[in-house]
């Protein structure tokens, strides 16, 4: 169910100059970066690229939801690492993304990792986000 205006907790603003090809920053100043498309699209590769971008940020809210999930299962993801490869490339309407999220948990048996994916995956807002628009493949 979505959220309502009267619930948001916090809003990010970002602002692009010349689309895949420019540059993009925070109204904040925190983040101020070179966009070029990567090589494997054409471009010089010299800056750093929307599905990079996209990537951080899901790895990032996906490593939270883990740390959510763990606390209520009371299982230890010391050490954890998620990893989030967006891949892009052309569809029916153009261009589509895809995701594929892989999380490495030592301090669990691999039963116990895999289930917590999966309940992360479950409140993850990225992966709510997501959900139903693009394929996103828990490995």
């Amino acid at each position: 169910m979505p959220i309502q205006q009267s619930e948001v907790l916090y809003t990010a603003v970002a602002t692009a100059e010349n689309g895949r090809d420019g540059r993009v920053s925070t109204d904040d100043g925190k983040l101020d970066l070179v966009v070029t498309p990567p090589k494997e699209m054409g471009g010089n590769g010299a800056g750093t690229n929307p599905e990079q971008l996209f990537a951080a940020g899901y790895s990032a809210c996906f490593q939270g939801a883990l740390g959510v999930v763990a606390r209520q299962e009371g299982a230890d993801i010391s050490g954890s690492t998620v990893t989030a490869k967006v891949g892009i490339g052309k569809n029916d309407d153009g261009f589509g993304i895809i995701v594929e999220i892989s999380a490495e948990i030592p301090a669990v048996d691999a039963a116990t990792a895999r289930s917590l994916v999966e309940k992360a995956h479950q409140v993850c807002p990225y992966s709510k986000a997501t959900r139903g628009n693009i394929t996103v493949t828990l490995v």
